[in-house]
């Protein structure tokens, strides 16, 4: 068997450092360092079928050390998976499927987009949870159809990264004992020796945040078995530390950083072929026992799913309405649109003054009745952020059928993990803190929106309405900056009703993530002019709140609540008629025609403005002097009450009015 697992590993350092050389750019060092492990790991330990990489009771294997990608790519290759010799020979080329870091939906086998260090490992923290979460729903005691394990591979640089420290503490709270994480252990990053800048005792770092650590060797079939079986026997999860050599096989870079980060160059590459025991003339070589390997492996593949297969029918008709709630739990982005149409909008009284954060607690326990998939929280501030969910349990290690996960004062862990139970599937994820915090998640929020799924963000406290609590709390530039994200909604409710909209909005999408921008301040239910705003909103994201008799002379666009500031302001500003426009998405506004644009504001000869409180960064192209008609907040904030605070930044509906009438 070893010989059969020698030729893998040899199969896949061949391809890995031809393709890098081909490609005159990529990482060879972890390919050529970690090659036993891929090689024992697809032939061996994951239970997968590649003729199916959507099986749903599969093992999930996320390369964390993104930079290793060929690694990743000539195991996939080799096990199966519909990823051909020419696509990696095209590796790092436009269009190819073998991008420089996994990209997930771009390349069959790839569970989640990776490369920015640390959140791999995070994301798979997130799809154990979902397994565990499954489990406990669906599972009986005659039939465990969800029973899979998460894996994936870090480097000292995603333990380096803060996010994975976030993550890792919390699994080890959570005790996911089927999140198994292999340390590729070089001690080289491209700066040289770990030595210089991570002398930390992993180890017990591990084991201070309560999970199993065990020891072996990266070139030892049998020691990565025997501790994956042993990792699978322990109830929290486990660091299986294997001890290994960056570039092994390339004599001139091998257990140096030079083998990080760069081709080998012809001279080397002969050089490490001739080591590995390759012919120098030979490009892209697969030794022949490989592929006759995996053929013969096929059938044991696809058994395993075959298996799976006949034990959920089964199951199946032993339980009906548990597999109604699973067919309703898989559907693309874990939300049924015929369910969801089915819900109706929260009502809310008219003369009620209420914060958008609190009615969209409000709307999301509505949808959260109806869709028992949702599930999420927040960076420990539940009350703050209104996202508690009505007789849910939380979701513990003693009570893993809860929905709702205290996340703790880890944003950024939080924002990944979110990220990795959308991807793992069944679920409809959110997470939610402070606006101002999203910086802190930014990162993550990114790859979602990179990897087109449909995580939704709740941030709460959106201006410099926050109050006391000051600028370090009080957004200006975070509207603008979370906007630049491309493939990312963002949704600025004006008042109660838009928000229970807006979380329909969110609902609704497959393939982009969405950030809910909400108030902590109490805001009016707006008497909205347009009889179909609702629609208007979900299709154009914005619509007439306030109009005039004839052509305007000033249209408003405002966002939030500045759309009740602005409505204020155009009664002060009489006699100057003032139409006002909610906007709650920006984005799907500008996504519109250019006819709507124009009906919109009146006419392209209506002097437009626009009032938001934030920085006026994005809103230039809508009006003529970005000086006067942009109303908007270029500083940070003062600590005060939000009226007061407001008085002294001249953000107030007076000021707003004065503007108008100049």
């Amino acid at each position: 068997m070893n010989k059969e697992l020698d030729a893998v590993a040899l199969s896949i350092r061949s391809l890995s450092i031809d393709a890098i050389e081909k490609a005159n750019s990529g990482h060879p060092g972890l390919p050529l360092g970690a090659a036993e492990l891929a090689a024992v790991l697809y032939a061996k330990i994951l239970r997968h079928n590649p003729k199916n990489p959507q099986w749903v009771d599969r093992d999930r294997f996320i390369l964390s050390a993104g930079h290793g990608s060929m690694l990743l790519y000539a195991a996939l290759h080799l096990a199966g998976y519909d990823l051909s010799l020419d696509d990696i020979r095209s590796f790092r080329q436009v269009g190819s499927r073998c991008a420089g870091h996994p990209e997930y939906g771009l390349t069959p086998g790839v569970e989640a987009t990776t490369g920015p260090l640390g959140q791999g490992i995070s994301t798979a923290v997130g799809m154990a949870i979902a397994e565990a979460m499954l489990a406990a729903r669906f599972n009986t005691e005659e039939y465990r159809i969800v029973d899979h394990y998460t894996y994936a591979l870090v480097g000292e640089g995603c333990l380096m990264e803060g996010v994975s420290s976030e993550a890792s503490s919390l699994a080890g709270t959570l005790k996911l004992g089927k999140l198994i994480i292999y340390y590729d252990k070089n001690n080289i990053t491209i700066d040289g020796s770990t030595d210089i800048a991570f002398t930390e005792d992993v180890t017990k770092r591990y084991e201070a945040y309560g999970w199993q650590v065990l020891h072996g060797s990266m070139y030892s079939y049998s020691d990565i078995e025997k501790l994956t079986a042993e990792a699978k026997k322990d109830p929290r999860p486990s660091l299986i530390i294997l001890d290994s050599v960056i570039g092994k096989g390339a004599p001139a870079v091998e257990g140096t950083a030079a083998a990080h980060g760069a081709p080998l160059g012809q001279e080397k590459l002969a050089q490490a072929k001739k080591t590995l025991g390759l012919d120098p003339a030979k490009q892209f070589f697969v030794a022949p026992e490989a592929y006759r390997y995996f053929e013969e492996r096929q059938k044991e593949f696809a058994q395993a799913e075959a298996d799976w297969n006949s034990r959920f029918a089964a199951w199946s008709t032993a339980y009906p309405e548990r597999r109604k709630e699973w067919d309703r739990s898989f559907v693309q982005g874990g939300i049924d649109q015929a369910i969801l149409d089915g819900v109706a909008d929260p009502v809310f009284k008219k003369d009620e003054m209420i914060a958008t954060r609190a009615a969209s607690k409000t709307a999301l326990n509505a949808f959260a009745k109806a869709f028992p998939n949702l599930v999420g929280g927040s960076a420990d501030l539940q009350g703050p952020n209104a996202v508690a969910l009505q007789d849910a349990q939380s979701f513990t290690a003693a009570t893993p059928q809860g929905r709702y996960i205290h996340f703790g004062i880890r944003e950024f862990a939080m924002a990944t993990i979110t990220n990795g139970i959308q991807l793992h599937g069944g679920f409809r994820a959110f997470c939610a803190t402070f606006a101002v915090f999203s910086d802190y998640l930014r990162p993550a929020l990114r790859l979602a929106a990179l990897m087109r799924i449909p995580s939704i963000f709740v941030l709460t406290h959106d201006s410099i309405f926050v109050g006391e609590d000051g600028p370090t709390h009080q957004p200006v530039e975070t509207l603008a900056s979370l906007r630049a994200i491309p493939n990312l909604l963002v949704l600025r409710p004006a008042d109660a009703e838009e928000t229970a909209v807006a979380w329909r909005i969110a609902l609704e999408q497959k393939d982009r993530p969405v950030c809910l921008i909400l108030s902590r301040q109490n805001l009016p239910i707006l008497e909205k002019a347009e009889p179909q705003w609702k629609a208007l909103m979900k299709a154009a994201g914005s619509y007439i709140v306030k109009d005039t008799i004839g052509t305007p002379d000033v249209t408003i666009l405002a966002t939030g609540s500045e759309v009740s500031l602005a409505c204020e302001a155009a009664q002060l500003a009489a006699p100057k008629k003032v139409r006002v426009v909610s906007v709650p998405s920006k984005e799907l506004l500008e996504a519109q025609t250019s006819s709507y644009k124009e009906q919109l504001v009146g006419s392209s000869a209506v002097r437009v403005m626009v009032a938001e409180a934030g920085v006026k960064q994005g809103w230039a192209g809508w009006v003529q002097s970005p000086e006067k008609d942009i109303f908007s907040i270029e500083r940070f904030g003062e600590s005060g009450p939000a009226k007061k605070v407001a008085e002294h930044l001249g953000f107030t509906a007076q000021a707003l009015a004065a503007r108008i009438k100049e």
